[in-house]
């Protein structure tokens, strides 16, 4: 990302947390990931949206968090044992609220095409424990193929999967990157990362766990940081003073609020 005095605000998995109260969106709770959840995100100045992508059965980036489609009623059931005709069959807001108007997936191409140019965006690369080698390159070619491989600074990928951000890399060496840390990291686990994969643009961690001396040393090298999920008042002030570059939220609108107070 270009700006790195500036907080950006991302909602996270577009802003579900909050009632929709537009016709368009129905009434009543807003489900993740649906074109919903973008549309009233950015009825507030946001300056970008995260959001997560699976491999349908049929090889189609589709935006999913769940490793599982319990919520859709299909319970054990996962995005990869369904191709994207189906999925799009498939009602991904109406187990939010009853009263929320259905939606098929919504495929990485669609949102793309939707919503890139409105604001920045953090495309999460998923890999499911189990997911092949295989189809997890596969998945990553698919991303890029809609994503492109140049120098972006409107979109990144992020991931917890530190092997999917290397193969990126290799077919994608100009597009940032973000490693997705857990909460057991330590400092000394980043400064080993950076060693040994200098590429990566930076981390996106845990609130939690990051403090003063980790916001020094990825600002000395030149990284980026980010912090998830930052949605309390505590949380939030933390992050703005540790002045990471970018917030992801639940709650947009008091991140917003706080931020430009």
């Amino acid at each position: 990302m270009s700006n790195r005095n500036t907080c950006l605000i991302f909602a996270h998995r577009g802003a579900s947390r909050e009632a929709a109260d537009d016709m368009d969106a129905g009434g009543g709770a807003i489900a993740e990931n649906t074109r919903a959840a973008f549309n009233k995100a950015l009825q507030y100045p946001i300056d970008g949206i995260e959001t997560d992508v699976q491999l349908s059965l049929d090889e189609v980036p589709v935006l999913w968090h769940d490793w599982e489609l319990d919520k859709l009623g299909h319970p054990g059931k996962c995005i990869d044992d369904f191709n994207f005709a189906q999925l799009e069959q498939m009602d991904f807001a109406g187990y939010s609220s009853p009263d929320a108007l259905p939606e098929g997936a919504l495929s990485l191409q669609e949102f793309i095409d939707s919503f890139r140019g409105r604001c920045r965006l953090d495309i999460e690369l998923k890999r499911r424990d189990g997911e092949s080698r295989q189809r997890l390159e596969t998945k990553i070619l698919k991303m890029l193929a809609i994503i492109g491989t140049s120098a972006a600074d409107d979109v990144f990928i992020s991931s917890f999967s530190l092997p999917g951000l290397i193969f990126a890399h290799q077919h994608a060496p100009d597009l940032p990157l973000y490693y997705l840390l857990s909460g057991h990291h330590t400092q000394a686990d980043i400064e080993q990362f950076m060693v040994e994969h200098g590429f990566l643009a930076g981390f996106c961690l845990p609130i939690d766990i990051h403090n003063d001396s980790i916001a020094k040393l990825l600002r000395d090298n030149g990284k980026g940081v980010g912090v998830y999920t930052c949605n309390s008042v505590e949380e939030i002030q933390k992050a703005l003073a540790l002045k990471v570059n970018i917030l992801i939220t639940d709650d947009p609108q008091l991140a917003l609020q706080m931020r430009d107070s």
